[in-house]
């Protein structure tokens, strides 16, 4: 299917689905070089079809099929584009889920555009991943950094690799959630695994002591991995949005 796009104010030509409905939204915010066509945003707009719930799926900048070169996005610069998205395609207060950068990105929304989120479900949600891998690193990958203005890193997600910029980094920094309470007003999700080899299990823990909200809960998947994409994962996902 062709997706449609519109242009953020930074310039990104965002690609994007999206379902017209009734009722709060949901909107699917991807993880850290994933795009919109994860099972987990699949799965979502298929059931928002069903339910005739509104439903929007993008992908940000250097993204997917969005304009832009990866390595020049920031935590900021994805952020505006969801901004963008919420702002531009959406109506009232939506339904966020957010999948790993995806959940960072879902809790700044949270705190910069309060009034138009209706609840947050986050599934392995990373919020500070760049300055935990920043600690993660060896001093000699820290000083390629430094010196080059970025890494590249090899995973078991595919055969291109994750690409760590000294933008990135600092960014980040600017960008912190578990460094000061998070207050908010809108029911919260945490969806995470146990034996996430990517995102510690403590995360969703931080995210929910961060939290002043009184409508809070951390789901725990026992050896649950990080993507939380199997049959049993997606099910307990679309009922957990269910209940909003």
């Amino acid at each position: 299917m062709t997706p449609s796009y519109f242009e953020s104010e930074h310039g990104t030509k965002i690609a994007y689905h999206k379902l017209a409905g009734d009722g709060p939204g949901v909107v699917f915010l991807g993880g850290f070089m994933s795009d919109m066509e994860g099972s987990k945003a699949l799965a979502l707009q298929s059931w928002c079809h069903d339910t005739g719930r509104p439903f929007i799926r993008f992908d940000y900048m250097g993204h997917g099929q969005s304009s832009g070169a990866f390595d020049e996005g920031t935590i900021s610069l994805w952020l505006q584009d969801a901004a963008a998205v919420i702002e531009h395609l959406t109506e009232g207060p939506q339904i966020l889920v957010g999948s790993s950068m995806g959940g960072w990105i879902s809790l700044l929304l949270g705190r910069h555009l309060p009034h138009r989120v209706a609840a947050l479900v986050g599934i392995a949600a990373a919020p500070d991943f760049t300055l935990r891998h920043w600690e993660e690193l060896s001093p000699k990958d820290q000083q390629t950094v430094q010196d080059e203005g970025r890494l590249e890193v090899y995973s078991e997600y595919g055969p291109d690799p994750y690409v760590f910029t000294r933008d990135l980094f600092e960014d980040g920094k600017d960008n912190q959630i578990l460094n000061q309470a998070y207050p908010h007003g809108f029911p919260m999700r945490l969806i995470q695994g146990t034996a996430d080899p990517d995102v510690p299990w403590q995360t969703a823990l931080c995210i929910a002591e961060a939290s002043t909200g009184h409508d809070v809960e951390v789901v725990l998947v026992p050896d649950g991995d990080h993507r939380l994409s199997e049959p049993q994962d997606i099910a307990r996902l679309l009922r957990v949005v269910s209940e909003f």
